[in-house]
């Protein structure tokens, strides 16, 4: 089976793209059940039983014979060691370091650390091509893999949701003249962004043009799932405008906490630096899911879709949008939440993502697959980071037999200096922070002002003690 246009984008060497996903599991692994489960499951999928061919500029999946034992990696620790977490960071970061994986075997690999940290018994950790599926074809594959907690013999809740729409109460025809005028005004300024229009340079966001390739760290905060649903219920919006809010408090906290502590000019130079914050051009490239129904789908409804109706089927199914966000300190925190919502609600009414995923499509099929990474490379970097939310389940499950406690994905191989995903599990939210440390050096300072935001939003809604939209 022939790879698809964006799956061809992910091999060029200018967006050469993997998945990481750290699962957090409360007991130690066994290695010889998690082996004889993935034998029963995983590497029945093609993608993961395929290797990548290369033929006269093709590039086809080419079905073959997988040795568990070049994708179960299973390196010897210490448990008694001083730092486990700082060893599972560093190991992590290690992986980030390797460009590319051997083309001779499936494009996937699980490493296995039975080291306690202080948010789990085991880690074991995936490593997964960007070309095999994104985040919605995975996360279905893995919650196939899994149980309910409370039933072994039960497959996992799947959380899916009719794609939302405008909120407006407009008329019909209106509501389609502002979809139109707002996906042109969209795709103007996604052109400008290509061709010049870049952020303004901060401290989150990298100068070198081969950011791509320099290793990550990435760290990871959980949160109560429960404190979002808070914010959620009281304001009566979505958990994603919610999270959105708090990331841009907490990205507004750090700016300027920054400025603050590298400036030696005293207070009057200090305010007049969080007053510039107010002038800066921050933007995130937001990955969209344009699957019909959004959330997480059943493993045989994608796999059913891939081959009745290939567009909406397994792979990469996704579109690239451009989300502004506003870097000055609010008096009021609830204005973060505010803000991140309206401009969500004016982002539900544009086409961006979808034209974004045609372009691409188109170029590759004109010019190739590097032609079209390197556009896509141009326009990424010229804005700040990347963003991008995976629904879990919503029940406690477990990974052949062993309990997850948490759940933490992120991407590298993209040139951006920070990346930020979040990622729900039962009552947890993580926020996964992946960060160039030559640019961010302490991505943990990062994560206290997210974390902190988070509180501080929280507690806003609870001293208002009344609807606060």
């Amino acid at each position: 089976m022939e790879l698809s246009p964006c799956d061809r984008m992910f091999h060029a060497p200018l967006l050469n793209c993997h998945i990481l996903s750290i699962i957090g599991l409360n007991a130690a692994v066994d290695p010889t059940v998690l082996k004889f489960g993935l034998q029963q499951t995983l590497i029945k999928h093609p993608r993961f039983s395929s290797k990548l061919s290369i033929n006269e500029r093709k590039m086809k999946w080419t079905p073959t014979i997988v040795n568990l034992q070049d994708h179960v990696i299973i390196p010897k620790v210490d448990p008694k060691m001083d730092s486990p977490d700082q060893f599972v960071e560093d190991y992590v970061s290690r992986l980030t370091t390797i460009p590319t994986m051997d083309l001779s075997k499936p494009l996937w690999e699980i490493h296995i650390l039975n080291i306690k940290t202080s948010n789990a018994q085991s880690i074991c950790v995936f490593k997964i091509h960007h070309s095999i599926g994104d985040a919605v074809s995975l996360m279905s594959l893995l919650l196939a893999s899994t149980r309910k907690k409370s039933d072994p013999k039960s497959l996992p809740t799947i959380p899916s949701r009719k794609r939302a729409g405008s909120n407006a109460s407009n008329g019909f025809m209106w509501m389609k003249l502002r979809t139109i005028w707002n996906t042109f005004v969209d795709m103007i300024l996604f052109g400008a962004t290509i061709l010049f229009l870049e952020d303004t340079k901060t401290s989150l966001k990298g100068s070198s043009s081969r950011v791509d390739l320099k290793p990550k760290r990435v760290v990871y905060r959980i949160v109560s799932l429960d404190d979002i649903k808070v914010v959620k219920t009281k304001m009566n919006i979505t958990i994603n405008d919610v999270m959105l809010g708090v990331i841009q408090a907490g990205l507004s906290r750090y700016l300027n906490h920054e400025c603050g502590d590298n400036d030696q000019k005293g207070e009057k130079e200090k305010q007049k630096k969080i007053n510039l914050q107010k002038k800066t051009r921050l933007r995130a490239t937001l990955m969209v899911n344009l699957r019909p129904t959004s959330g997480i789908q059943s493993l045989e409804t994608l796999m059913s879709k891939e081959s009745k109706q290939k567009k909406w089927g397994w792979g990469n199914k996704f579109g690239y949008m451009v989300l502004p966000f506003e870097t000055a300190l609010q008096n009021e925190p609830l204005d973060y939440v505010r803000q991140a919502k309206a401009t969500v609600d004016r982002k539900k009414d544009s086409l961006e993502a979808l034209c974004s995923f045609r372009i691409a499509t188109l170029i590759v099929n004109i010019f190739g697959a590097e032609v079209a990474s390197a556009v896509a490379h141009r326009f990424i970097s010229n804005t700040t980071m990347a963003l991008s939310n995976v629904v879990g389940p919503i029940e406690e499950i477990s990974f052949y037999g062993h309990p997850i406690q948490f759940l933490a994905t992120t991407v590298y191989g993209h040139p951006h200096a920070l990346t930020i995903h979040y990622q729900s599990y039962f009552n947890k939210m993580t926020i996964v922070v992946a960060v160039d440390p030559d640019v961010i050096p302490n991505p943990h300072k990062l994560c206290d002002h997210l974390e902190e935001s988070l509180n501080i939003i929280k507690n806003a809604v609870l001293d208002k003690g009344f609807d606060a939209a």
